[in-house]
């Protein structure tokens, strides 16, 4: 670099005093320090390594330092110090190794930093680049982590009293109708707060994040030759930096100041925030798809490889992280670590959690080091854990994914256990007894009712509307001939494939859908709203959404209004939730008077009908919690098409009144604390046919 281009006022966060020293390897990453910046980087097998500095949107780079294996090496970490180096700076790594088929060194690739906290990546969502490499996206960007947190501090609520809300970022505000300033970015969802204040929910669960190229879709949809795209983004290119594409600006780095305004502003406003992280494979593809950044610095040790140097695909996604390499589980460890501190995020969700159990050959191991130390690890002890417990490859372990205590798992059983009772399946009665009390059958060897988190639909399948609108999926606008995503969907179009005129069948659909959020919300466990279930979004039978970026994704705003009387509803079971805490009471076994009784019956008080051909339950559940008065609650559930009598009991002192019938129309079919009044029969109720019934003992 010569002296003459620094004095030219070209090179702005390089001083007079610049110089190269030999460096520290810890901490992995570009770290600034006092008088410049540290850069560290691990890889075993690279014979040479090269840094190389830019400015900011320059493709030319501005100095390039080879590192000696000597001086600037310990171990397996390369590492360098540069004086007189301010953030501002991007700069990326060329390496070069052994030539096989187990490693994919390239001397002329430029690499990001694995530990990069930020990359120069398109700034603008979908915008394709006019340069003429994809060097946009293998470079990371110095930044200063300078920022005034105030008086934030973790929420710790405790998991059991969460209601979670999974939304996409992008998608939250993106549609015209959402009427912010900045729509599809991180100030967008901070415009909403209020709305997800009113609605009740305790957390938001937030769609990936990370980095990720939304154009890596080559196809196009075939209904109006629009471009799909990754919309969804669980394909990172990074487990540190954050998409900048979800920023409102431009300036490099702001993405990250960004997203910390907008998980104080959350916090400010009591709800807490869930990452969904992917850990178990990458954006690099398989062993023909580009070298970004793990693939090219060292493929051997961060992927699984097959003997003939093929990329084991436990994902689906073309690769799998080695998750359970030493260095590996270090790298994600230190990447969750960098969430919780840094970035004071409350927990994660882990995107095909059961991959990070498997060892390095594939192996699903009893006692997977990796999920040991991340439940063990103390940086980690306040966050929120949820494990899809699940992976592509076919291994399933809901109910036994390894957990310490601390693991929860998304409960794939209750989605399908209530999906089939809903829609008036025989044999589920006993099934649905078990997802109301908790899964005691799955979580109650060492946990308790509040590790598992229920739901009925999430980004992937089916809204909450589709389940209840078609028997079929419809993806042909994906453009892969209809055959992806899942066939058997558990659903039941209520007489009409799609949109009908159907009076009857329009409002036996609504009905269902009050029904699937009456029993979520009511059973134990944590319960997880999608975004827009509780406006009746659709996404026209569209069963694998992840390439959609556009209405069908998106939440429309004017459904608050015209569908008001749902919003109501799921606005009124929240906060009834809420308001009786034996619901999320965390213990399977009452203590010291203390506890939820659940009690069960049928049309007859204390003669529930388990039989195969039965479509209806009963249950009390009564008890008090630390701090709080006695609750009795009793609900009950008629999946048959015909009306059931039900006997209720009589409960001592107080009177049972109604608080929800999904079998009477508009807002009526839910009432309000003020509107409730004792039933004129006391001892029975009648529950139409496709209903559910709560009372409330007052």
């Amino acid at each position: 670099m010569s002296a003459d281009r620094t004095r030219s006022g070209l090179l702005s966060h390089i001083s007079a005093d610049f110089s190269f020293d030999r460096g520290s390897p810890l901490p992995l990453g570009a770290t600034v320090l006092r008088g410049g910046v540290n850069f560290a980087v691990f890889s075993r097998n690279a014979e040479s390594v090269t840094l190389v500095l830019f400015e900011q949107g320059d493709e030319e780079e501005i100095a390039a330092f080879p590192l000696d294996p000597k001086r600037n090496r310990t171990g397996d970490i390369w590492h360098a110090f540069i004086a007189g180096l301010d953030p501002g700076v991007e700069y990326a790594y060329r390496m070069d190794g052994p030539k096989s088929a187990q490693h994919h060194f390239d001397p002329e690739a430029l690499l990001a930093d694995p530990y990069a906290v930020a990359l120069n990546g398109r700034r603008k969502w979908g915008q394709k680049s006019s340069r003429s490499s994809q060097a946009a996206y293998r470079r990371a960007l110095i930044v200063d982590h300078d920022y005034d947190w105030g008086m934030d501090q973790p929420i710790n609520r405790p998991l059991a009293e969460s209601v979670i809300y999974e939304v996409h970022v992008r998608g939250f505000t993106r549609d015209k109708s959402s009427k912010t300033a900045f729509p599809g970015t991180f100030r967008g969802l901070i415009e909403k707060i209020p709305y997800l204040k009113e609605l009740g929910i305790t957390a938001v669960e937030l769609l990936p994040v990370a980095e990720f190229d939304e154009l890596d879709v080559n196809r196009v949809n075939p209904e109006n030759s629009e471009p799909l795209l990754n919309y969804w983004g669980y394909n990172p290119l990074s487990f540190f930096a954050l998409k900048a594409a979800y920023s409102s600006s431009e300036i490099p780095g702001s993405e990250i100041v960004e997203f910390k305004d907008m998980v104080k502003a959350l916090h400010s406003a009591g709800i807490e925030v869930i990452l969904d992280v992917v850990y178990n494979h990458s954006g690099e593809g398989n062993q023909f798809g580009p070298s970004f950044s793990m693939k090219g610095i060292d493929n051997s040790i961060y992927y699984m490889l097959s003997r003939d140097g093929c990329h084991m695909n436990f994902s689906g996604c073309g690769n799998t992280v080695n998750c359970n390499h030493p260095f590996v589980r270090n790298f994600i460890l230190d990447s969750l670590r960098y969430w919780v501190t840094e970035m004071h995020v409350d927990g994660f969700r882990f995107d095909l959690a059961s991959i990070l159990g498997r060892d390095q050959h594939g192996n699903v191991l009893s006692n997977p080091p990796l999920l040991e130390q991340i439940a063990g690890d103390p940086v980690l002890a306040g966050t929120k854990l949820i494990a899809e417990a699940w992976d592509a490859a076919g291994l399933y372990q809901v109910g036994t994914f390894p957990n310490w205590g601390r693991w929860a798992e998304w409960n794939g059983r209750f989605r399908d256990d209530l999906r089939h009772f809903i829609k008036g399946d025989p044999g589920y009665v006993g099934h649905l007894a078990t997802r109301l009390a908790g899964s005691a059958d799955l979580y109650q060897q060492g946990r308790e009712p509040g590790h598992g988190i229920n739901f009925i639909t999430s980004h992937d399948g089916f809204t909450l509307a589709d389940l209840v609108s078609y028997n079929c999926k419809h993806n042909w606008c994906n453009a892969e001939n209809n055959s992806d995503g899942e066939n058997n969907n558990l659903s039941w179009n209520c007489g009409d494939e799609g949109p009908t005129a159907s009076v009857e069948v329009n409002s036996l659909r609504q009905r269902q859908i009050k029904n699937f959020a009456a029993l979520l919300l009511l059973s134990r466990g944590v319960p997880m709203i999608l975004s827009g279930d509780e406006i009746g979004q659709s996404k026209g039978g569209n069963n694998n959404s992840y390439c959609q970026d556009n209405r069908i994704n998106w939440f429309d705003w004017t459904k608050v209004a015209s569908n008001r009387a749902l919003h109501r509803f799921f606005k009124l079971l929240i906060a009834f939730r809420k308001t009786h805490p034996i619901l999320s009471y965390d213990r399977f076994v009452p203590e010291n008077g203390y506890g939820a009784f659940i009690s069960w019956h049928g049309s007859e008080l204390g003669n529930p009908d388990w039989s195969n051909e039965s479509k209806n339950i009963a249950m009390h559940i009564c008890g008090r919690v630390p701090g709080g008065g006695h609750d009795d609650i009793f609900l009950m559930a008629n999946s048959h098409h015909e009306k059931m009598r039900f006997q209720i009991p009589r409960i001592s002192g107080s009177n049972w009144c109604r608080f929800l019938d999904t079998g009477v129309e508009g807002d009526g079919s839910i009432l309000e604390d003020a509107e409730m009044s004792p039933l004129e029969n006391q001892d029975f109720c009648e529950v139409r046919g496709r209903s559910v019934v709560i009372l409330l003992g007052r």
